[in-house]
């Protein structure tokens, strides 16, 4: 455990960095400054042994920001780009980047705007929602609520961690573990997202056979690509993905809910794209992309 108060820049305060940063503050072993759009001077947040209720520091301007040791970033992967503004001003030649974000490839997306500043990824297992300005639930899904590589930066991020309720998986691996995280995300995202439907619909026999279908095609694009996948892998992510709790939504339902652009290239898009690469035929996910995509460009601004 590090005994050096740092500085930390969240980025994006939906469910996940609000989440973090409610966690973070709690803990009170680093000065925590969230990145917003509009100001905010509070953090709450509903976990499942307690309830954070903290003042909060905040940006709502780039300009008044300067280089931090970490920046948590934890927008939607396709909103990367709108942070550059934020990430010019806040990283520095000492500055870590870890990315709270789905899909894959977050080194090579985000190096045009970190500088010289190091991108480590995470995965991210835990269930968050969102009920307003500074106001989340924190529900855990699984064993871990994160997931890190066996390297230095993210043992240092493990480190920065310590102290809040986030159970963390450090592996050796983390190429297999990237890819079984897609897994859960190819169907969890974009079932709930066209159902309209929290997590109680893969219950349903006929949505539990599509997503066994579609997850069969995703693991054989994963396999070629080097993950490390048991013969039952399929079967395995759906069982995981009855864990969750029924009520549960995801980050494409409320994006839907909400009428925003979906997170579709960093997870079908994915996919599809990889399978093209490495010769895999992947006609379910390339349909559940047409639709994901139509619907995403519905909700997007002119």
């Amino acid at each position: 455990m590090t005994e050096v108060r740092q500085t930390i820049a969240i980025v994006g305060l939906g469910a996940i960095g609000g989440i973090l940063a409610g966690c973070l503050r709690a803990a009170d072993r680093h000065d925590v400054i969230a990145c917003v759009r509009a100001p905010l001077d509070r953090i709450v947040v509903e976990r499942p042994e307690d309830r954070v209720d903290l003042p909060l520091e905040a940006l709502a301007d780039p300009d008044d920001a300067k280089p931090v040791d970490w920046v948590l970033l934890c927008t939607k992967a396709q909103q990367s780009a709108s942070t550059a503004a934020w990430l010019a001003r806040l990283c520095g030649p000492n500055t870590r980047v870890a990315t709270m974000q789905n899909g894959m490839g977050h080194a090579l997306r985000l190096a045009p705007f970190v500088g010289d500043a190091r991108v480590v990824p995470a995965i991210v297992y835990f269930n968050g929602e969102r009920f307003g300005p500074g106001h989340m639930r924190f529900r855990r899904a699984g064993d871990y609520e994160l997931a890190l590589g066996d390297d230095a930066d993210s043992r240092d991020l493990h480190a920065l961690l310590a102290g809040t309720p986030m159970r963390i998986l450090v592996s050796p691996d983390f190429h297999t573990l990237a890819w079984r995280k897609l897994l859960i995300n190819a169907v969890a995202n974009p079932v709930t997202a066209l159902t309209v439907e929290r997590q109680a619909v893969f219950r349903r026999p006929d949505i539990a056979d599509l997503c066994l279908a579609v997850l069969d095609e995703a693991v054989a694009v994963g396999r070629a690509d080097g993950a490390a996948f048991a013969p039952d892998e399929a079967a395995r992510t759906m069982a995981t993905l009855l864990t969750y709790p029924p009520e549960a939504g995801t980050s494409m339902y409320f994006d839907r809910l909400a009428g925003k652009a979906l997170e579709v290239e960093a997870i079908t898009g994915f996919i599809v794209a990889a399978g093209e690469r490495l010769g895999v035929p992947t006609p379910l996910n390339r349909a559940m992309l047409a639709l994901l995509r139509a619907v995403s460009d519905a909700s997007a601004p002119a």
